[in-house]
């Protein structure tokens, strides 16, 4: 099986969401966007804790539904595996923390907008380059 390394370093947030990038073998694929830090977590409403997890495909679900209709490439969800009091936690497409309930969103290129909010933009094209890799 063939099985590579990927990064999520986080740069920047605030009290509503984390901005990152994602990296493999020393080379920025993209941006990312979580929701904040918490000590307690709240459901949909807290990033998952740093650690290193697999990543594997999840084949069932909303997401993966509409994503099989929207790339022809796509083989099922990059799901992140075995957070501590987490599930279902993905990487997928999203500009803005409303977008995510505790995934990791990813983006070709992060803005500060209105009231000091974080986006990421460009995130079908984000994706697709992580998807691939």
């Amino acid at each position: 099986m063939n099985t590579q390394t990927f990064y999520v370093t986080r740069l920047f947030r605030n009290s509503d969401e984390t901005i990152g990038i994602f990296s493999t073998e020393g080379k920025i694929i993209c941006f990312s966007l979580e929701d904040e830090k918490r000590t307690i977590k709240v459901f949909g409403e807290t990033r998952i804790p740093a650690g290193t997890y697999n990543v594997t495909l999840r084949t069932e679900g909303s997401h993966h539904k509409r994503y099989k209709k929207m790339f022809s490439f796509h083989r099922g969800m990059l799901h992140i595996r075995d957070v501590p009091n987490f599930k279902w936690i993905l990487i997928h497409i999203g500009n803005r923390e409303d977008d995510t309930a505790g995934c990791i969103l990813c983006g070709m290129d992060s803005h500060i907008g209105a009231q000091n909010r974080y986006k990421i933009l460009f995130s079908t094209i984000a994706y697709k380059r992580l998807y691939k890799l």
